[in-house]
């Protein structure tokens, strides 16, 4: 069988202990990806800012195993996690093909975010991409390869098939993960940071503001499924597709209003899509409509750059550009405040992409 990288075949003598660490981030999504097929494939391109106040940390202590097979322990924010530690366990398992060395390992696994999980705000994604950063360089280590540095593209592959959004967790700045003609080099199979970008989106500011930390009513899993029975799938794949080609000039022009335009409409439309499911769900509460009131009703009355952006659940993703932190900031505080829970909000902006912690 042919892969598409290397894959290092180690005996149980060249293992020993070792441990290593990576803080992956979040991201946003501006266009979409909502929906899939075969093993963790898009029906359509998608292209995200990455983020950088919104990440997980994750430190894997790896060793041999004394019994045969993976062995796997996992804390999350230093307590036992069965639901995660057995999603883990899995997507480990389902990876050996790519590093068979994992079938000798036993793993220590500790992560946390600094941000709530499973609340959309992509957790998953920079979870899995912190993991995959982890286990391709304990591979390396292991491999004693001449390289130091980790293969991105081999990392984002591996991300992928843990979350398909964790695959743009792993590029700076701007991914774009799904086959595109307006994105050189793209792949379903992994993600391709975006070129030839004005310089306004490269200091973008998303500000999370929460509406509710509780864990979603529907999963993402569960609502990339639903679309293959959703009659408006077709119409979608081809939109979101055409509005890659719309934001890959609009990221090279600096268009700060049609940028934000295309971005609001994106997200009414991933809301749309979950509404028109069958079942249907809601994923937005009261206070979502109303911050999307309130800014809507901001911009119009100030002419101020502000727009929104929603992921897969009720968490409002402010988006601005550096020059109007100050209008930002104030009117955070002044109105959009009182709709959080408990007056949660992450600062974020576009970031850099993994930073390693070992």
């Amino acid at each position: 069988m042919s892969y598409p990288f290397e894959i290092h075949n180690q005996s149980s003598s060249s293992i020993n202990e070792g441990r290593v660490g990576w803080r992956c981030p979040s991201n946003i999504a501006i266009v979409k990806y909502w929906g899939k097929h075969g093993r963790q494939l898009p029906r359509n391109a998608s292209l995200s800012f990455t983020l950088s106040n919104a990440y997980t940390d994750t430190y894997i202590s790896y060793r041999k195993n004394k019994n045969i097979g993976l062995g796997l322990s996992f804390l999350f924010e230093n307590e036992p996690n069965k639901p995660f530690e057995d999603k883990i366990r899995s997507f480990l398992e389902s990876v050996i093909e790519y590093f068979p060395v994992l079938g000798q390992l036993h793993l220590d696994i500790s992560s946390s975010n600094s941000f709530p999980h499973s609340s959309g705000i992509a957790s998953s994604a920079s979870a899995m991409a912190a993991i995959a950063m982890c286990i391709c360089e304990i591979d390396q280590q292991i491999a004693e390869t001449e390289s130091t540095q980790v293969d991105i593209k081999k990392v984002s592959y591996l991300a992928r098939l843990g979350s398909g959004s964790a695959s743009r967790s792993l590029v700076p700045l701007l991914g774009a993960w799904g086959e595109h003609d307006a994105i050189e080099g793209s792949s379903d199979l992994f993600a391709v940071d975006v070129s030839n970008v004005h310089d306004v989106f490269k200091t973008f500011h998303d500000d999370i503001l929460i509406v509710s930390a509780a864990e979603k009513s529907v999963s993402s899993t569960a609502g990339h499924a639903l679309m293959d029975g959703n009659i408006y799938s077709e119409a979608r794949y081809k939109q979101a597709n055409d509005r890659i080609t719309q934001l890959k000039e609009i990221l090279k022009s600096g268009d700060v209003d049609a940028f934000g335009k295309l971005a609001e409409d994106e997200a009414m439309t991933l809301h749309a899509l979950m509404m028109c499911s069958d079942p249907s769900y809601v994923l937005m509460e009261p206070g979502t409509l109303d911050m999307i009131r309130e800014i809507r009703e901001f911009r119009q009355k100030t002419g101020t750059p502000i727009y929104f952006t929603l992921d897969a659940g009720p968490n409002i993703h402010l988006l601005y550009p550096d020059s109007v932190t100050k209008e930002a900031e104030d009117f955070v505080t002044k109105t959009l405040l009182p709709y959080t829970a408990n007056g949660r909000v992450i600062k974020d902006k576009v970031g850099n992409g993994p930073q390693t912690l070992v």
